[in-house]
């Protein structure tokens, strides 16, 4: 974004959130955005399926589906 490769960039995720890097901050070129992925309601239907789908397996004595060790 400094050394001319990339001509405009929309970033809504950072590392160490929810801190910003300074130095994006003053790019003219980059977009700040909250997270707008999951910004749908048949999104956040289906990640809160997702996690009562893990705690019903819990509840069963089963492993969640989508546990990360």
């Amino acid at each position: 974004m400094q050394d001319g490769h990339v001509g405009y960039a929309g970033l809504d995720v950072y590392d160490g959130e929810p801190l910003v890097h300074p130095g994006y901050l003053g790019l003219q070129n980059v977009v700040h955005l909250p997270h707008l992925g999951s910004a749908t309601a048949e999104t956040r239907n289906a990640m809160g399926f997702l996690a009562l789908d893990g705690i019903g397996a819990v509840l069963a004595g089963r492993m969640p589906p989508n546990l990360i060790s």
